[in-house]
């Protein structure tokens, strides 16, 4: 599939049990999320760069992601030094930016940039079916992992049937605009949308369950915890101590 780019990647984190990668950017993000100094967010972001370096990721496709993520954080960019209160770092016309909002601003771009640098080496480098077996090795409620594999397999289809409903109100000379005619004509497509999607899934079932499925998927590729993921484990285990030392260091310091 053309979301799992990243899994199709020839280094050793593609090769690593999705447990290990799964518990570890967890840990991680977790610390990057909770921590409020620049010094523990800085670090953040440098063990990201270093996973994704380890990875021999494209790092086109990488910036390319990382410029639709940080053009949501532009929108703080334009907000929070306008709105935060505190002192004025430089006026321009009536609006004065605070420093502690820019200094907010920039806090906050540094831990999402390492937060999405962190998904995308550890958990953008296994396949969305091998993350579903590591989530149900790790005790996740097993409903819930076959919500995730199905959804992932079959918001694609539905995302075709859509088309074909688009393509048939074109074809028969629909054309968008701000009148009720739109309005009636966009709700009976996603009204459309949603029967269909309810009529494969019952099919869907009706043919898994004539092929014995029982609530379970089998993986064909087992994979188990070797000394490779011992190491990575402890690794990641440093980075996160560390990370918390700087934390705490930080706001001593201050």
């Amino acid at each position: 599939m053309k979301f799992e780019t990243f899994s199709t990647a020839d280094s050793f984190l593609q090769r690593l049990d999705p447990r290990v990668k799964l518990l570890s950017s967890l840990a991680l993000i977790v610390v990057i999320a909770l921590c409020t100094t620049f010094a523990a967010a800085c670090g953040g972001l440098s063990v990201a760069l270093l996973l994704v370096l380890a990875a021999k990721l494209e790092l086109k496709l990488v910036i390319r992601r990382l410029l639709l993520v940080n053009g949501f954080v532009l929108f703080l960019w334009l907000t929070l030094p306008l709105t935060y209160p505190g002192t004025a770092a430089f006026t321009l016309g009536p609006l004065d930016f605070s420093r502690e909002g820019i200094m907010l601003a920039a806090l906050i771009s540094i831990k999402t940039n390492g937060t999405v640098l962190v998904l995308i080496s550890l958990l953008a480098t296994s396949s969305v079916a091998a993350l579903g077996q590591a989530l149900v090795k790790l005790k996740v409620p097993a409903k819930l992992c076959l919500l995730l594999l199905f959804s992932y397999r079959y918001i694609f289809v539905i995302h075709q049937e859509y088309l074909r409903l688009v393509r048939a109100a074109r074809l028969r000379c629909f054309k968008a605009g701000t009148n009720l005619h739109t309005y009636r004509t966009t709700g009976y497509l996603f009204g459309m949308t949603l029967v269909k999607s309810h009529h494969r899934a019952h099919r869907v079932r009706q043919a898994m369950v004539l092929r014995g499925f029982q609530g379970q998927f089998h993986s064909l590729y087992d994979s188990s915890v070797g000394k490779t993921e011992i190491g990575f484990a402890l690794l990641m285990l440093t980075a996160v101590a560390a990370l918390i030392g700087l934390e705490l260091l930080s706001r001593i310091s201050s």
